[in-house]
């Protein structure tokens, strides 16, 4: 592995290869259901939708009045998008190359 986060540790490292075991949506789901709670689960869901409109051009007003994410929320992301991992960006790379396939 090339990136080294701060949060690096064995707990982490278990945690995504368990992520990295799951085959299906249905898994996800049953999966993030035990280990998050639904208000959890719900706020990566919005963080990543934040992200995909960001990525598309949509204004900070735009995507409250779409998602009803807080503009705090929406400028965590944008942060992210801008001086983060560049995880965001990863996946929704392969998003994208998913949906022209």
């Amino acid at each position: 592995m090339n990136y080294h986060s701060n949060l690096e540790s064995k707990e982490l490292d278990a945690l995504f290869g368990a992520v990295l075991k799951l085959q299906n949506v249905e898994e996800c789901y049953r999966f993030f259901a035990d280990i998050c709670s639904a208000n959890e689960i719900k706020a990566i869901a919005q963080r990543l939708a934040v992200a995909k409109f960001l990525d598309d051009g949509l204004t900070y007003q735009e995507i409250v009045q779409k998602l009803g994410a807080s503009t705090a929320t929406i400028s965590r992301v944008n942060r992210s998008l801008h001086f983060g991992a560049n995880g965001y960006h990863i996946v929704l790379r392969r998003l994208q190359n998913r949906d022209e396939e």
